[in-house]
């Protein structure tokens, strides 16, 4: 019985390119496209420096009266990094701040932007993913930080 499935995918397919089960084709972007509030994003980048902004035990850890080696610690740190058309900061948290090395190329899957006093950050939550890739071939654009541009919320009112 369960032979007649793999036959019915392999004659079945239209030939329409859409990949099976709901995965969509990862379409990549250039950090210049990224936008406020936007997010789903796939690009390859360079990492040019991190620093860890803050390294603490997390909160559940205190409240629930854990101690030692079973409390959560929260580490996070602002990498910057980019492409040939232009760099942003990026917020690594725990795990993700170990593969954020100065000097790596990483693809990140499903990022978006989160907005922090005004400006733009990249980040990956637990829905995305950091994957090292071999190192790229251009030259990061380092003259346009797209974190350096400040975003005023303005409410739109229509009548």
């Amino acid at each position: 019985m369960a032979s007649t499935v793999p036959q019915q995918q392999a004659s079945g397919g239209g030939g329409s390119g859409a990949a099976k089960g709901g995965m969509r084709k990862p379409v990549f972007v250039k950090v210049e496209q990224l936008k406020p509030g936007t997010n789903g994003h796939t690009l390859t980048v360079k990492v040019l420096s991190s620093n860890t902004v803050s390294q603490k035990k997390g909160r559940n850890a205190q409240l629930l009266g854990h101690g030692g080696a079973s409390a959560a610690q929260t580490r996070i740190a602002e990498c910057l990094v980019g492409d040939e058309t232009a760099v942003i900061l990026f917020t690594a948290r725990n795990d993700q701040v170990d593969v954020m090395i100065p000097g790596t190329t990483v693809i990140l899957r499903n990022a978006k932007i989160d907005m922090f006093k005004g400006s733009m950050r990249l980040a990956v939550d637990k829905w995305g993913r950091i994957e090292v890739t071999e190192p790229a071939k251009f030259a990061v654009k380092e003259d346009n930080n797209l974190s350096l541009v400040e975003y005023e919320l303005v409410n739109v009112v229509e009548e």
